[in-house]
């Protein structure tokens, strides 16, 4: 691993870092201030005082956990297969799903929304779960499969000699090795989901279905734009994604790390 040993090489070194990390604080402090600015925290009190931010949270809380759920269970059993087993034509199928990341969500609302209005399940938050997974799925499968290439496959043959099945040697063997890059995708799956904005405006009308990504539509309208409660309602709808990167960073360095390098 590299190491700075000279102080000029780690003074340079944490300046670089500084400089940097200075684009991406500075919309930050600057959606922290602006929430701030008149009223103070009684912007934030006049977002709560909406009386939606609960079931908001409620639904982007389902959403979110449902989401990472279909992602965690398609990704982990898709590449473990592309990875490890011996499937007939799998890297054509590989590649067919990476295709899939060419297409950017706005491209698909209109077909998704002729779907779920065919499938009866539009207003509902099974129409932004369902394709928020999808969206998401290639990209992770991507990752895990590198990272289940850098597991030894003498770990497979031996459970194969003591008897064990695939679904065994999966469960037993090969998934707790995953925590890492698992911790990867549920960050990022996390991200995905609780920042969706265009399927959520899209597909859901009702307010008790709606999601926190939506909470500043109710400071901005034909003639009225106030602001500062629109980013007191950023910062709100921000804790909760910073609150679980810090309690998984460890894990999702790692993971990220080990996913993008075969």
């Amino acid at each position: 691993m590299f190491e700075a040993r000279r102080l000029s090489s780690k003074i340079f070194l944490q300046a670089l870092l500084f400089v940097l990390t200075v684009p991406f604080l500075l919309p930050l402090i600057q959606m922290v201030m602006g929430s701030l600015r008149g009223a103070g925290f009684g912007n934030y009190k006049a977002v709560w005082n909406t009386g939606v931010v609960p079931t908001f949270f409620r639904n982007s809380a389902i959403v979110a956990v449902c989401s990472i759920a279909l992602v965690y269970c398609v990704t982990m059993t898709a590449a473990f297969g592309f990875a490890k087993l011996r499937i007939a034509g799998k890297e054509i199928y590989f590649w067919m799903l990476l295709a899939a990341l060419t297409l950017p969500e706005v491209v698909l609302l209109a077909p998704l929304f002729a779907t779920t209005m065919k499938l009866g399940v539009h207003n509902t938050l099974v129409a932004v779960i369902l394709p928020l997974a999808a969206l998401q799925a290639p990209f992770t499968i991507l990752l895990a499969r590198n990272f289940y290439e850098g597991v030894p496959s003498e770990l497979l043959e031996a459970g194969r000699i003591d008897g064990a099945g695939v679904v065994q040697i999966f469960w037993h063997i090969v998934l707790p090795l995953t925590r890492p890059i698992a911790a990867a995708i549920i960050v990022l799956t996390l991200i995905n989901a609780w920042n969706s904005y265009l399927l959520p405006l899209v597909m859901l009308i009702s307010p008790e279905n709606q999601v926190v990504t939506l909470l500043p539509q109710f400071f901005v309208s034909e003639f009225a734009n106030d602001q500062t409660k629109v980013l007191a309602s950023a910062v709100i709808t921000a804790i909760p994604e910073v609150l679980a990167y810090l309690l998984l960073q460890k894990y999702f360095e790692r993971g990220l790390a080990a996913g993008a390098l075969k």
